[in-house]
Formats: C-alpha cells, sequence, structure tokens
C-alpha cells in the first residue's frame, strides 16, 4: 500500500479552518473524511507517526462493516488483503454455535483490518476529499474567547514553538484520555459498572477461518482472522484476576486461560514464533461523556468508552463520527442535541449489554441470552443507519452556525486571547 507520510517539521496551510480534529484515528479520520467530503476546510492532528499500530482486537460488527461500505471503502480494505469472515462461532464450554453470516451487496461478511490498514485508509480518504492531517504532531491546550467559546488549539512540534490555529469547532477524537475532554471540562453522564483485561497476541491461520468466541465460567477468549494470514487470540478475564494472575508474566498466565478455554485454540495460539510481542489492556471502567458544548465536541473513545469483550468500539466510532458530521453541517443548537440525544440512547443500551457480558457474573446457562440481547441491538443500529442519509453537502457560500470567521480572514481573531482555563497567554 502506499504510504504518504507527513513530515515532522510539517505546520498547518491555514490560520483558521471551519473543524479542527484532535486524534487521527478511526473516529478522527472519518469525521475529517465526512466534513471534507461536504466541503469543509478541516484540519487533523495526531501525535502517533501515519500508519502507525495501535491497541486493538479488529473485530468489526455489521454495523462498521454497513458503514465502511456505505463510504465507499469496504472494498479497499478487502483489496488490502482483509479477509473476509463468513461465519462467527460461539463456544459455550464444550458446546458450539455456528452462525454463517447471510451476505449481500452491501454486506458480504464482516472483517478484521489491522489498524495499520484501517487507520490508513481512512486517513487516506480523508486527504482524498481535501482535508488536512498532521502525524506527528501535538496539541498543547485549547484557547477561548471572552466568552468561554473554545476558539481552537495550541500545537508543538519537536523544534518548534508553540502554534495557534483558530476554528469553528474543535472535536475531541484523542482517546480515553482525551486532551480536549479535560480542557473543556466535559461532563461525566454516566461510569460504567465492570472492567475487563484482555492479552492477546497474533499466530499463523488458515485461509477462510471464522470469528471464533470462547467463554467459560469466569474467562473469555477469541479468534479473529486478520491480515497477513495471521489471527487476533485473546484472553479475557476479570481485572482483579487480571491483576492477581498475570502479574508475574503475560505469555504463561495468557496460555492457561486459553488452555482453559480450548486446547484447540491454546495449540492455535502455540503457533506464533517464540519472540512474538503480546499486548495487554489491564481494563477502563466504561463511560459516557457530555457530547459537546460552546465550540467543541468529542466522538469516539474520547465520548464513549465500553470494554472490548463486544467488539464494538470501531462500529461507536464509525456511526458517531457521520451523526456528529450531520450535526455540524446542520450547524444549529438543535441540530447538536439531537445528535447527543442519539448518541446517549445507543450509548446507554451498549454499555448496560457490554458490562452485562464484561462483569463475568454469568453462567454458561445464560450468557447465550445475553449475546442474544447484543444482537438485537446490532440489528436495530443497522436498520437506523441504512435509513441515514449522508452528510449532506453545504452550498458553497454557506457556514455552519456554530461560529463564522471574518471573510478572508486566515488569521485568528483578535478576541482570540484566552487560554481554555482563563489565564493569559
Amino acid at each position: 500500500m502506499a504510504s504518504n507520510p507527513i513530515p515532522l517539521m510539517a505546520a498547518p496551510r491555514r490560520g483558521h479552518y471551519d473543524a479542527i480534529i484532535v486524534g487521527a484515528r478511526c473516529a478522527g479520520a472519518a469525521t475529517a473524511m465526512l466534513l471534507a467530503r461536504a466541503g469543509l476546510e478541516v484540519l487533523a492532528i495526531d501525535r502517533k507517526p501515519y500508519g502507525s499500530d495501535t491497541l486493538s482486537t479488529h473485530a468489526l460488527m455489521r454495523p462498521a462493516v454497513l458503514q465502511l461500505w456505505r463510504w465507499g471503502l469496504l472494498e479497499p480494505l478487502l483489496e488490502a488483503g482483509t479477509p473476509l469472515v463468513e461465519t462467527t462461532t460461539f463456544h459455550y464450554g464444550e458446546e458450539e454455535i455456528t452462525i454463517p453470516l447471510v451476505s449481500g451487496s452491501d454486506l458480504p461478511g464482516l472483517i478484521a483490518p489491522r489498524r495499520t490498514v484501517l487507520d490508513r485508509i481512512l486517513v487516506d480518504a480523508a486527504r482524498k476529499a481535501g482535508a488536512e492531517i498532521l502525524h506527528e504532531m501535538a496539541v498543547s491546550d485549547l484557547f477561548a474567547d471572552t466568552h468561554g467559546r473554545v476558539r481552537g488549539i495550541e500545537i508543538r512540534a519537536a523544534g518548534r514553538a508553540a502554534l495557534r490555529v483558530s476554528a469553528d469547532i474543535v472535536i475531541g477524537a484523542d482517546g480515553i484520555g482525551s486532551l480536549v475532554a479535560k480542557c473543556v471540562d466535559a461532563q461525566l453522564l454516566r461510569r460504567g459498572a465492570v472492567s475487563a483485561a484482555h492479552v492477546y497476541g497474533y499466530a499463523p491461520v488458515e485461509p477462510g477461518e471464522g470469528y471464533h468466541w470462547y467463554f467459560r465460567d469466569g474467562i473469555a477468549g477469541s479468534f479473529i482472522p486478520t491480515n497477513d494470514g495471521l489471527a487476533c487470540i485473546v484472553a479475557s478475564v476479570p481485572t482483579g484476576l487480571f491483576d492477581q494472575r498475570f502479574r508475574l508474566g503475560h505469555a504463561r498466565a495468557r496460555m492457561d486461560v486459553l488452555e482453559a478455554l480450548s486446547p484447540a485454540l491454546a495449540a492455535q495460539a502455540a503457533r506464533a514464533p517464540k519472540d512474538a510481542r503480546l499486548q495487554a489492556f489491564r481494563g477502563v471502567l466504561g463511560y459516557i461523556r457530555q457530547a459537546h458544548g460552546p465550540g467543541w465536541a468529542l466522538v469516539g473513545d474520547a465520548g464513549f468508552f465500553r470494554d472490548p469483550i463486544t467488539s464494538h468500539g470501531i462500529s461507536d466510532a464509525l456511526r458517531d463520527a457521520e451523526s456528529l458530521a450531520r450535526a455540524i453541517l446542520g450547524g444549529s443548537d438543535a441540530a447538536f442535541a439531537v445528535w447527543q440525544q442519539h448518541r446517549d440512547l445507543i450509548a446507554n443500551q451498549i454499555l448496560d449489554i457490554t458490562d452485562a457480558v464484561a462483569g463475568f457474573d454469568w453462567t454458561l446457562d445464560d450468557i447465550g441470552e445475553r449475546h442474544r440481547r447484543f444482537s438485537a441491538v446490532l440489528k436495530a443500529e443497522v436498520q437506523a443507519l441504512a435509513g441515514q442519509p449522508m452528510p449532506a453537502r453545504r452550498a458553497a457560500k454557506s457556514k455552519p452556525a456554530t461560529y463564522r470567521a471574518p471573510a478572508n480572514q486566515d488569521k485568528p481573531p483578535a478576541d482570540l486571547s484566552r487560554n481554555r482555563t482563563g489565564a493569559r497567554p
């Protein structure tokens, strides 16, 4: 795949943008792409290099695949070697339930792309649409006007002094530890009840394999075919058990969990090279944060996080990117209120069911029912997405109502003199 990295010393081409996005992973790059396709001037900034990897178990559910198809990106992902998943199997102890995935023109199956593939394709699509995306550059602060409305960001890079860039809206797509959320004091609307830990690595896989999800009392695991002829093999346990059993070494404890789940799964994991590196996520309680405020918005994990055990994080990121883009293009307070209302409705349902699985308080007799409840939520989400129009292209001279810059102005307005805490620079 062709790469087009941004040089470390690059700087924004403009002094003012319609939208600035902090973070250019799934949520940020997708939001940048959609806004740029609608004709807005967009800047996205990410701390990490273009095409770098990140923690992820890769599995996409139907809502995410539908979004990628709607945006014209499913075919490029398949062409990049992402295997098509046509079956999913649930292993409840010794019981196996295999479900063929009904294919169609829009959803031929499911996919689990490596983030080095998925994030690049989203970034490339955003750039093709006209968005400006800078990597290896960090946002150090936000700044606001005298009324407390966010007006832009301060950025820094190696060898450069801090630089201010203004925008109609600043979007935080910068993950769990979101700087944007901290700067604007985004309200915590809900905290989840449980967290789970996940340790994963990669092993060779035969072509044509499907998803496999394993459950036994108190532990879980997954087998997820991804790019490069590999499968991501995950051991999942309550965070408390992780702290007890994984402190002395992730590799041995992970293999013990996989062996308890399925000797065949453990044998598959043992095919990995001896020096293969494992990735671990200790777990974070889920949360729902306030989605927007004066001059700012949050998308992806910055606004809503749920445990990875239900493999719905990327679906949430892509769905909320599109609905946020629609609200920004609408430009009214009412459009943002509707966006948050719809986001909170689905987020609360997903957090409820994710906690019901990640809490490990189920038995093999009732875990299947919890999965059926989750499947019903996914079906409703797919139906809602399928009925949504794409974010509309605005008229050439119209501006979203969030903020209007003076005509032909490419520098921050004069009143942008305070940082987010109100201190003078």
